[in-house]
């Protein structure tokens, strides 16, 4: 379920962004953001909002954000479960613009960061898709974070799926189901996303149960991390392929099969665990877990 929004928390947001950027940019790019934000929220300029996007990499610089501990928790504050692993102040400073361009209307919103997205080159995605949890009106963004995770580009689609708790709160399942599919169809990992076994679901088993059948026929590889979306729906002939690999398969793949196992609930599943004791107590301790895998 999506988080609800108010104008308070928009407010509150782009204060919170404000502040760490003021104490990572010199004192004239912080002026140049303060004056940005003001015409945009006017809206007496439309093409304000695409000019300064345009712009902020070159005012504010591109250095990682490197939040502290305490700013950190700041921002899960101001908005739950938000992870800002990765992001630079060029995108923050952009994330602030779109913010401040948010005048009540959901509609309007949601139209002008469309004409931004039309135009945007490949950082500025990036930023504005990382960006996507703060916004008001979520649920008219969707088809934005949905075009994000169609991107043959695989920073641009894992700008949507990694680190980021719009998908868990706004996909349908079938969307869902897609956004996880095509992670491991181009080698990226399910780790980062966010909401995973939550979401796990019997319909994606199914459509990972298959794809792993067409990766072993090809004689191709099958990323470990697969089987934690296949472990709660997991039938008789899944439990078989899972004690294969742990009898014959290499160190990350017996251990996924392992974890697997451990949380499949078909009868036949902890027997087959049993037959590799070190691998049962090193999940059992929590030695290894789903993030070893990945």
């Amino acid at each position: 379920m999506a988080t609800p929004h108010t104008s308070t928390d928009t407010d509150a947001r782009r204060t919170l962004l404000r502040s760490w950027l003021g104490r990572r940019v010199a004192d004239d790019a912080a002026t140049w953001l303060d004056q940005q934000v003001e015409i945009i929220k006017t809206g007496d300029r439309p093409l304000q909002l695409g000019i300064a996007i345009g712009l902020a990499p070159r005012k504010v610089g591109k250095v990682d954000l490197d939040l502290t501990s305490a700013e950190q928790e700041a921002g899960r504050v101001a908005r739950p479960d938000l992870d800002t692993t990765g992001w630079s102040v060029d995108q923050v400073a952009r994330m602030l613009f779109v913010l401040a361009s948010h005048r009540g209307d959901g509609d309007a919103f949601a139209a002008e960061l469309g004409r931004v997205f039309a135009n945007a080159e490949i950082g500025e995605q990036i930023a504005l898709l990382r960006g996507l949890p703060l916004l008001p009106a979520p649920e008219r963004l969707l088809p934005y974070a949905t075009e994000g995770i169609r991107s043959a580009m695989q920073p641009i689609f894992e700008a949507v799926a990694h680190r980021n708790p719009y998908p868990r709160e706004n996909f349908s399942d079938a969307q869902w189901n897609q956004m996880v599919v095509k992670t491991l169809f181009i080698g990226s990992r399910l780790a980062p996303i966010q909401g995973l076994d939550a979401r796990r679901n019997a319909d994606l088993a199914h459509m990972l149960v298959d794809y792993a059948a067409e990766r072993r026929a090809a004689g191709r590889p099958i990323s470990p991390e697969l089987w934690r979306c296949v472990a709660p729906f997991a039938r008789e002939a899944e439990v078989d392929i899972l004690a294969a690999i742990l009898r014959d398969g290499t160190e990350a793949e017996r251990m996924g099969a392992a974890l697997a196992l451990s949380e499949c609930p078909h009868p036949f599943a902890k027997p087959a665990l049993s037959a590799a004791p070190d691998l049962a107590a090193a999940v059992d301790s929590g030695r290894i877990d789903w993030n070893t895998i990945a």
